[in-house]
């Protein structure tokens, strides 16, 4: 599925020569009628024919040695700049890291830390745990002794004090800082560590925070750097400013650990140099190099990339041979080149097309995985306000249906002004925990091949008349596992955003198709994908709106007429259904939206038709439910509804709370035979206290006597985790009707069983 790579640089060093040189060799002789003419003229062009040609080898074999040297000398320049930049983020991104641990131990000395080791290690394992290049991340205290680490809890007894590092950060000596390439006794393999000193409220040395950087990362970005290829003609070095080699690729003929002293690098390294290019002898090559040299930032550390002479030579020689048979031979080497040059200029310029719509597809994809980081502060911050608002319109829904209930007279009016309003205010809360990936997801394996089709009905009616519809569901298309509503919705915004910008008529085309993403690819995703393409034909977008598409609450559209909320939903239901969405546009060229969602290791199942439901026996008189929830004024709507709905209601406002009553009347009940005095347990999920909802409905279904539990929540990070639990989950703010309508069957299945007779009336 992806092109071949094209590795442009090392292309444009390979010469050519020109047809006006091959013809300059082949020049022809002019005969003349007079013979001692000829005579003199054939002995002058023998003459020119042997010397001439010498005399250009030479020429042409001096200038290109010289130009392949200078080609090489750039392109070392040029890829240890980029070295130099991927070190400088990584070391930079350590010195942060290890300045936000210092601040987390800030004023704690060595038993202060061992006291809060689980806690230390729990978000050192957080800070340190996304990051590829991190081993480990430990703290060590005043004595060199491991206090806290990521990989390990509790920490084992171990001491670095007298570590090279350790004993360089205490008595202050930079160099030390980035240690040597070892064998991390925390990280248990080959790490170097960068650490930095922790000091006491007083000044005095309290230890060091060391982050285990794993060489092997290195190893692999400059393997990619190089072209991915073991037989490069490059080298890429990490080394510290004393000589010691951190991390090499490729790896040489000899395992060498550091740079000799008397090197050109390290002479100009003590000069005080950053940067230059220097030839020397490498016992990591194995043989001579062209070396340019970068010092990272203010590190004592520097990005060395090196090119072997020997590659030089050896592809010199190479064209020598070509341009001294080329003299001698003019008509064939003419043929030769000729048709050598012909075939690379198709194969380039093939290669060059597909590596274009490689990059192309890249950087769209990139643009979107940044996106999706850009977002997430700003969906953390939307995701609380929908929830505050969700809890806001849990309580306006609950006395609705109070005041209702009571029969009050003469606001029918305004009661169905307050319901219109929770309609759109629940529709507006969806959307907004939607794009902050907070709203519960309902997934179900789906055939997009058969799906597709079945949509048609709905985009016509989203793009209106005007637009032309072309649904392509493809053949033998992956099925994907996705909230149907979800991607529903996902479709009806995109097609609405079209229509707005065909206002004069056009197409949307809907194609869906399996793609593959690999690891060597350098795609953020990896696996095996559908894609599903919406292409409009409208007027684009600007390169500054492009950017901005996937914003939350960005719109360009006039005053009451859009949210900000269409893209953003695409965007975070994607990345929700473990997908990526990616948008490319410009103006008067249309706009094509791809939807990234990964394949389903199952296939859809087929509905089959409901089976007849048992019979109804009547219902008893009420329920006893234990309503846990933390907002008070959610809980008093809640319980003033169920004891109208004719249920006798305990409420408690914590997990912990609950779980402590229910173990009492478990207690009672072994001891005395009393039946529980529940028969429904009604919890919210996120609660104060050490246990949430899943925690409580765990405990409560591992009772010998299981109690039906009902679960609410407005989030969806532990629905995953509900689903495996067998219980219900209604979404806040739910339905009231749907409420009853559970307890009602809850009632029912209740009264079927004679394990615990709950047929009491609610307030006896």
């Amino acid at each position: 599925m992806t092109p071949d790579r094209v590795d442009s640089p090392r292309a444009s060093r390979l010469p050519r020569r020109s047809v006006r040189e091959q013809d300059d060799a082949s020049f022809p002789a002019v005969p003349e009628q007079n013979f001692h003419v000829r005579r003199i003229t054939l002995i002058a062009l023998l003459v020119a024919a042997v010397v001439l040609p010498f005399v250009y080898v030479a020429a042409m074999a001096f200038t290109d040695l010289r130009s392949r040297e200078a080609d090489a000398t750039d392109m070392t320049r040029r890829t240890v700049r980029v070295a130099e930049e991927h070190a400088l983020k990584v070391f930079d991104m350590n010195e942060t890291l290890n300045s936000r641990i210092v601040d987390l131990t800030a004023g704690l000395d060595d038993d202060g830390i061992r006291g809060r080791e689980h806690t230390i290690h729990d978000k050192l394992r957080t800070m340190g745990g996304g990051y590829p290049q991190v081993a480990a991340v430990s703290i060590f205290g005043l004595g060199g002794d491991l206090l806290a680490s990521s990989r390990f809890y509790p920490s084992p007894v171990l001491s670095i004090g007298e570590r090279d590092d350790f004993v360089g950060i205490r008595d202050g000596n930079e160099l030390q800082h980035v240690s040597k390439v070892m064998s991390g006794r925390v990280a248990s393999e080959e790490v170097f560590n960068m650490g930095v000193e922790r000091k006491m409220p007083d000044g005095s040395f309290a230890g060091v925070v060391s982050i285990a950087l794993r060489p092997s990362y290195f190893d692999a970005f400059y393997r990619e750097l190089l072209g991915g290829s073991g037989d490069t003609p490059m080298i890429m070095s990490l080394v510290r400013t004393d000589g010691a080699v951190l991390a090499h690729y490729p790896p040489g003929p000899r395992e060498a650990t550091a740079i000799s002293p008397d090197t050109p690098f390290t002479k100009a390294v003590a000069q005080g140099q950053r940067t230059g290019v220097v030839r020397m002898h490498s016992p990591l090559a194995g043989g001579n190099l062209i070396v340019a040299f970068r010092r990272v930032g203010s590190y004592p550390v520097y990005v060395l990339c090196g090119y072997r002479t020997s590659a030089i030579w050896t592809a010199w020689y190479t064209h020598l041979s070509v341009l001294i048979l080329s003299m001698f031979t003019p008509s064939i080497a003419l043929w030769c080149v000729i048709w050598l040059s012909l075939r690379r200029l198709s194969a380039e310029e093939e290669a060059w097309q597909r590596w274009q719509a490689e990059a192309s597809m890249r950087r769209s994809i990139e643009s979107a995985y940044r996106q999706s980081r850009k977002m997430e502060a700003l969906g953390t911050l939307v995701g609380s306000v929908a929830h505050d608002f969700n809890n806001l319109l849990m309580i306006l829904s609950a006395n609705v249906q109070i005041v209702r209930r009571r029969g009050v007279g003469g606001v029918e009016r305004e009661l169905s002004a307050m319901e219109r309003a929770l309609k759109s205010g629940q529709s507006l809360t969806r959307q907004l925990l939607g794009v902050a990936r907070k709203q519960p997801l309902r997934t179900e394996t789906l055939s997009l091949e058969r799906w597709l089709p079945t949509c048609r009905e709905l985009l016509r009616a989203s793009l209106g008349a005007k637009v032309s519809l072309v649904i392509d569901s493809g053949a033998d298309t992956w099925p994907v596992r996705v909230d149907v509503a979800e991607l529903e919705l996902a479709l009806i915004n995109v097609a609405v955003n079209a229509r707005d910008a065909m206002a004069n008529g056009g197409r949307f085309a809907v194609r869906a198709s399996n793609v593959v993403f690999r690891h060597e690819d350098g795609f953020p995703l990896t696996g095996e994908f559908v894609q599903i393409s919406l292409e409009d034909t409208g007027t684009g977008m600007a390169p500054e709106v492009l950017a901005r598409a996937f914003e939350p609450l960005f719109t360009t559209k006039p005053k009451g007429m859009g949210t900000g909320l269409g893209l953003p939903q695409v965007f975070a239901f994607c990345e929700s259904s473990g997908g990526l969405a990616a948008i490319d546009s410009a103006i008067g060229a249309g706009t094509s939206v791809r939807l990234y969602l990964p394949r389903a290791s199952a296939e859809p199942q087929s509905v089959s038709p409901d089976e007849a439901g048992p019979q109804e026996i009547e219902a008893p008189q009420g329920l006893r439910v234990l309503l846990v929830e933390d907002n008070q004024e959610v809980a008093a709507g809640t319980e003033a509804l169920l004891q109208m709905m004719g249920h006798k209601v305990t409420g408690v406002f914590n997990a912990d709370l609950a779980l402590r009553l229910l173990d009492d009347a478990r207690a009672k009940r072994a001891d005395t035979g009393e039946p529980l005095p529940f028969d429904l347990v009604l919890s919210d999920i996120h609660m104060p206290g050490k246990l949430n909802g899943i925690d409580l409905a765990e405990a409560v279904l591992a009772f010998d006597t299981q109690l039906p539990v009902i679960l609410v929540t407005g989030y969806a990070e532990e629905l995953d985790r509900a689903r495996h639990v067998n219980v219900r989950v209604l979404s806040k703010p739910f339905d009231i009707g749907l409420l009853e309508k559970l307890l009602e069957t809850i009632q029912r299945n209740l009264a079927q069983t004679d394990n615990d007779p709950v047929t009491h009336p609610a307030d006896s």
